[in-house]
């Protein structure tokens, strides 16, 4: 063990083949900071929290995640350039390399637990090479009580060596990292990059397939809060949407910002025991919940700090800068973070076209549809050689996450909606009045209000019109929202130019669920637009 002042626990990791003697377990958040600062690897900055910077990788490496084929996945997985298989026996070699790299290092440990419905909980170990990567694990799982410790039994480990690098010609990787899920193993393998995103999301991919498959639980990539009269509402959304934004309500309680599981109870509870927030032009002023998060406990990501202060306009290291905090950093909690009854369900869209109306309400079919496309926009900036908008879709808004076909998750979507009778909708937070570069965005308040009126039932006994080429629903009235707001085309001057944008994104949104169709039962290729 080492000396360092206050480190008193340890472990043994012999089971898992590593032969370190120098393991210190289940360290407070203030430990780690302090060791992390001893050893040069960050800063505290003035607000109190730990300023890191996490290397060659500021986000996750898609290309470089892969499952392992075994009896398990092998008919399950939809294999394909998302999901990329790797080999059992190639994974087992390489495991052996990895834990012989940690068996000379000073190692982190800590035993936490995903999903805050006890009938779904899944414990996991995570053996961690750097002390940061081990305070994010204390910030983004849950945290067992002491006593649960006593007899904890970890069903899932997590194995993270950000300085080991893989050697594709021998190890099978396609480059020197690597993030590989083993179910059969239960091990969730990370290697060759420092970027803690991987560790969130590797769990997100093993419950992404486990709760679907095995506990006939759908996972979803959203947030959630609930209502004083105990109504639960769920937002989905791509980064950019207002996923966070919207669902931090100071009249609702916040469940979970980023992934939840729907149970056959009809409760949805929170995987996570934390929050991964982009910091990117953080202000108090805008994002005020999650800039007051930011103190001691907390864990920045390649952000620019000068002076003891950080920058948060500045992106030199990466667009992607964040921080991750334990959700008891946030006041307005859910107790326990589960809740009960959905009632409304959100999909957000920043549509740059402008062409997608502010609110609509779907069937259950368009519902699916609209699910499985998980469609927004990328506009001109924010990615090279991006100079006008264009289409970007991600099936059940976290492509990236799903070890399953997305037809999977988006009929059990589909019949949950309709045992639980939930509204759902459509919101466009993006453009109005034109595209981007013409139209503007979509106010706030708007947007907030709109939502304010599904939630208290207003939008019940409203009339209706369908939108002639999404062939969606758009309430004529809103409380606190301009009427010729509602209609897309009435915004526009030149009406024309609408119905043709309107029926080039239409156009978009079939072509890109041609590979689903085959897949989809009738129900959800019906909810596709007309054109």
């Amino acid at each position: 063990m080492s000396n360092l002042e206050g480190v008193t626990k340890t472990i043994e990791l012999e089971t898992y083949g590593i032969h370190s003697k120098d393991v210190h377990y289940q360290l407070s958040p203030k430990e780690l900071h302090n060791i992390t600062l001893k050893k040069g690897q960050g800063i505290e900055v003035d607000s109190g929290a730990l300023a890191i910077n996490t290397g060659e990788f500021t986000g996750r490496s898609p290309k470089d995640r892969f499952i392992v084929k075994d009896d398990i996945t092998k008919d399950e997985v939809w294999w394909s350039d998302i999901n990329l298989a790797f080999d059992p026996v190639q994974f087992d070699k390489l495991y052996a390399k990895v834990v012989k790299y940690l068996s000379d290092k000073e190692l982190f440990v800590r035993d936490a637990y995903a999903c805050a419905d006890d009938n779904y909980r899944l414990n996991i170990r995570h053996i961690n090479e750097l002390p940061w990567s081990n305070m994010f694990a204390y910030n983004m799982f849950l945290r067992p009580k002491e006593d649960e410790l006593v007899d904890f039994s970890p069903e899932w480990t997590v194995i993270n060596a950000p300085g080991f690098m893989a050697d594709p010609e021998v190890d099978g990787t396609r480059a020197h990292n690597f993030a590989i899920l083993n179910f059969t193993r239960k091990i969730a393998l990370i290697g060759g990059t420092g970027y803690t995103g991987e560790i969130k999301k590797g769990i997100f991919s093993a419950l992404n397939f486990i709760l679907p498959v095995m506990k006939n639980t759908l996972p979803m990539h959203c947030s959630a809060n609930v209502g004083e009269k105990g109504d639960t509402a769920i937002f989905f959304g791509l980064s950019g949407t207002g996923k966070t934004t919207l669902s931090a309500d100071p009249d609702r309680k916040l469940i979970g910002d980023d992934e939840h599981g729907w149970t056959n109870e009809n409760t949805v509870f929170n995987f996570e025991g934390g929050c991964y927030a982009k910091v990117i032009n953080l202000s108090r002023e805008n994002e005020q919940e999650i800039y007051d998060a930011i103190k001691p406990g907390a864990l920045l990501e390649n952000v620019i700090v000068k002076n003891g202060k950080v920058d948060f306009t500045d992106s030199s290291i990466t667009q992607n800068t964040r921080v991750s905090y334990p959700i008891y950093h946030i006041d307005n909690l859910q107790p326990n973070s589960v809740g009960k009854n959905p009632k409304n369900i959100f999909f957000l869209t920043a549509d740059a076209f402008g062409v997608l109306p502010p609110i609509s309400k779907l069937t259950p079919g368009q519902a699916a549809f609209h699910f499985i496309s998980g469609y927004t926009a990328k506009v001109a900036g924010t990615e090279a050689g991006v100079t006008e908008p264009i289409p970007s879709f991600s099936a059940c808004f976290g492509a990236p996450f799903m070890p399953l076909h997305p037809t999977r998750y988006g009929e059990m979507l589909s019949k949950k909606m309709k045992d639980a009778r939930v509204n759902v909708w459509l919101i466009n937070t993006g453009w109005t009045g034109g595209p981007y570069g013409t139209g503007s965005r979509m106010k706030l308040k708007y947007t907030r209000a709109m939502i304010t009126a599904a939630l208290e039932g207003q939008l019940d006994q409203v009339d209706y019109k369908t939108h002639e080429i999404f062939n969606i629903a758009m309430p004529k009235t809103c409380p606190k929202v301009p009427t010729e707001v509602l209609d897309p085309r009435e915004t526009w001057a030149d009406q024309e130019a609408y119905d043709l944008k309107a029926k080039t994104l239409a156009k978009s949104f079939k072509d890109n669920f041609k590979k689903f169709e085959a897949y989809a039962d009738s129900e959800i290729t019906a909810g596709a637009p007309k054109a």
